[in-house]
C-alpha cells in the first residue's frame, strides 16, 4: 500500500484541477486548486527539510481551516513527519501540554490566537525544550520566529524511508474529564479510513463536501484529507457560522457534509428563514452528540438524507448509516459497522450478549489507532485485540448498531441503570426543546436522580410536569423521568461538539 506522502503526490497529479474553497467568517473566499495547494505545500516541505525536519519528527500546526492551514498540514505529510493539528481555540495550558509531551520540533501558528498573542501563549506554556522553530502566519510574531510568507524553498525530495506503519498523525482528545490524550495514527490506519469513505457517501464524482469541523479534531483532519488525498472538491469554513454555511450550500451546490445535530439544525433554520435552496445537499452525516429523531425527519422533508455515525479519535468510524438506509434505521441507529470493522457487545464479564441487549461496545478494524503517546494510558483500553470504547449499545437483527450511552454517563437511581442518552432523545422530541443533556443529580437516598438541562425554543417551556406527561405518553418507565429540569441558553461543548457533562454536574452540585 502507499503512504499518505505518496498518495498526496499522486492525487495532486491526477486531480490537480479539483477546487478547494476556503471561506472566512465574513463570507469572503480563497479559491485554490489542489495543484496550487500541492505546489505551495511542496515549497513549504522543502523549507521544513532545510530546517532538518524528517520522518522521525513532530510538527505542530495551530491554524484555522484556511488555505495556509491546509498547505501547512500537507507540507508536514509530504516530509513524512508526524502532523499535530491543534485547534485555534486551544488554550495556553493545553498548547503547552501538547507541545511538551509530543516533543514537537517546529510550530506553525497564527501570530494572534483566540487566547491572545502567540508570544504570550508560548511564554505561558513554560519550558518547551524540543521546540526549535516557530513559523508565524499573519502579523509579526515572537522576535526569533520565521515568517510564513517566506517559508518556502526549492528542491523538495519525497522521503524514501517512510513506511505505511510509520506514524503520520498525532491528535489530542478533547480532555473533558482529564488531561488530553495523544492519539497516534499511522499512514496505514488513515488510509483505511479514507478507503471506507466511498462506502458511506453515495454522491461519487459529483460530490462537493462542506467541512465544518475545526482543525485539531480528527474529523477536521479527515475532512482535509478527503481533499488532499482523494481529490474531493471541498468547501471549508474557517469558523462556524450557520448563515455562511447555508448560503454556501445554496451557492456552491454542496452535496454532502458531516457535522453535529447543532450544525444541521442551524443550517435548516437559516435556509427556511432566508428561503435558501438545499436541494443539492443529498446526504448529511451526524455524529458527536445525541441526534433528535425530529431533526432527521425535518431534514428528510427538505430532501436531505441525514444519518448517524459512531466513532472516536481512537477509531474514527466504527459504524455509519447511509443516505439510502430506511428512515427508521437512519433515525434510530448508528448504522452498520464500516468495511473491515467488527463489533462485539459484551457484559461486565466480557461475554457476548444477545441481539438487542445493551452491553459495552468493543471494536476492531484497520483504521484503529496504534496507541496513546503516553503508554500508561493504554492499560485497560484493550480487551485482547479489541478496543474497549467505554460506550454502551446493542446490535439489532439486521446488524445495525445503536449507541445508548457512555458507561460513565449511566445514571444509577436506586440501583436502576438509566441511559442518559435515552432520556435526552425522549426530551428532544418535545416541540419546545431544541437541545437536551441528561446527567445524574446527586441524591442521599437514591444515589442519583435524573436531571436534564434544556435549550428551549423562543417562548417555549418545559418543566418537570411536562416531562412527566411526555414520558407517560411515550411509555417510558417512571424512574427514567427527569425530576429536575434546568433551562440553559446553550449547552457547554467541546470543539468537536460533545457536551461537557462535568460542567453540568458541577452546576447541580453547587445548586445553580
Amino acid at each position: 500500500m502507499k503512504t499518505l506522502t505518496e498518495q498526496l503526490i499522486r492525487t495532486a497529479t491526477k486531480r490537480s484541477d479539483t477546487e478547494g474553497v476556503f471561506v472566512r467568517p465574513d463570507g469572503t473566499t480563497h479559491i485554490a486548486t489542489l495543484g496550487e495547494v500541492h505546489a505551495r505545500a511542496s515549497a513549504a516541505a522543502a523549507a521544513l527539510q532545510r530546517q532538518g525536519v524528517g520522518p522521525s519528527d513532530v510538527v505542530a500546526v495551530q491554524l484555522p481551516a484556511t488555505f495556509d492551514g491546509a498547505v501547512a498540514q500537507a507540507a508536514v505529510l509530504l516530509t513524512g513527519a508526524t502532523v499535530l493539528p491543534l485547534a485555534p481555540t486551544t488554550g495556553d495550558r493545553d498548547l503547552g501540554f501538547a507541545l511538551r509531551q509530543s516533543g514537537a520540533r517546529l510550530l506553525v501558528a497564527a501570530a494572534a490566537l483566540r487566547s491572545g498573542p502567540l508570544e504570550q501563549a508560548l511564554a505561558t506554556a513554560g519550558a518547551l525544550p524540543a521546540l526549535e522553530t516557530v513559523v508565524v502566519v499573519g502579523q509579526p510574531g515572537p522576535p526569533t520566529s520565521l515568517p510564513w510568507t517566506g517559508f518556502r524553498a526549492t528542491g523538495f525530495v519525497p522521503p524514501a524511508s517512510v513506511t505505511p506503519d510509520d506514524r503520520a498523525l498525532l491528535v489530542y482528545t478533547s480532555g473533558t474529564t482529564a488531561e488530553p490524550k495523544g492519539v497516534q495514527h499511522t499512514h496505514r490506519t488513515l488510509a483505511a479510513e479514507l478507503a471506507g469513505m466511498p462506502s458511506i457517501f453515495t454522491s461519487g464524482e459529483a460530490e462537493v463536501h462542506l467541512a465544518v469541523f475545526p482543525p485539531g479534531h480528527v474529523a477536521g483532519f479527515l475532512g482535509l484529507l478527503s481533499f488532499l488525498a482523494l481529490g474531493i472538491p471541498m468547501v471549508c469554513l474557517e469558523g462556524w457560522d450557520a448563515a455562511v454555511a447555508a448560503r454556501l450550500i445554496h451557492e456552491r451546490a454542496v452535496t454532502s457534509s458531516v457535522g453535529t445535530p447543532a450544525h444541521l439544525s442551524a443550517i435548516l433554520d437559516v435556509a427556511e428563514r432566508e428561503g435558501l435552496r438545499t436541494d443539492s445537499l443529498r446526504e448529511y452525516m451526524l455524529g458527536a452528540a445525541t441526534v433528535p429523531p425530529a431533526l432527521v425527519e425535518r431534514a428528510d422533508a427538505r430532501g436531505i438524507r441525514a444519518f448517524r455515525t459512531y466513532g472516536s479519535s481512537e477509531h474514527p468510524t466504527i459504524s455509519s448509516g447511509r443516505a439510502d438506509d430506511p428512515r427508521d434505521k437512519r433515525i434510530g441507529t448508528d448504522g452498520r459497522p464500516t468495511p473491515g470493522t467488527e463489533i462485539r457487545i459484551v457484559d461486565g464479564a466480557g461475554a457476548d450478549v444477545p441481539v438487542g441487549i445493551d452491553g459495552e461496545i468493543l471494536a476492531r478494524g484497520p483504521e484503529q489507532f496504534v496507541g496513546y503517546l503516553d503508554p500508561s494510558l493504554n492499560e485497560g483500553i484493550r480487551y485482547g485485540d479489541w478496543l474497549r470504547t467505554g460506550d454502551v449499545g446493542h446490535l439489532d437483527a439486521d446488524g445495525f448498531l445503536t449507541v445508548t450511552d457512555r458507561l460513565k454517563d449511566i445514571i444509577v437511581r436506586g440501583g436502576e441503570n438509566i441511559s442518559s442518552r435515552e432520556v435526552e432523545e425522549a426530551v428532544a422530541r418535545h416541540p419546545d426543546v431544541l437541545d437536551a443533556a441528561a446527567v445524574g443529580w446527586p441524591d442521599e437516598r437514591l444515589g442519583e436522580r435524573v436531571a436534564v438541562f434544556v435549550v428551549l425554543r423562543p417562548g417555549g417551556s418545559y418543566d418537570v410536569p411536562a416531562a412527566v406527561t411526555q414520558f407517560e405518553e411515550l411509555g417510558l418507565a417512571r424512574h427514567k423521568t427527569p425530576e429536575r429540569v434546568v433551562p440553559i441558553d446553550t449547552l457547554p461543548r467541546t470543539p468537536s461538539g460533545k457536551v461537557r457533562k462535568p460542567d453540568l454536574r458541577s452546576r447541580l452540585q453547587i445548586g445553580n
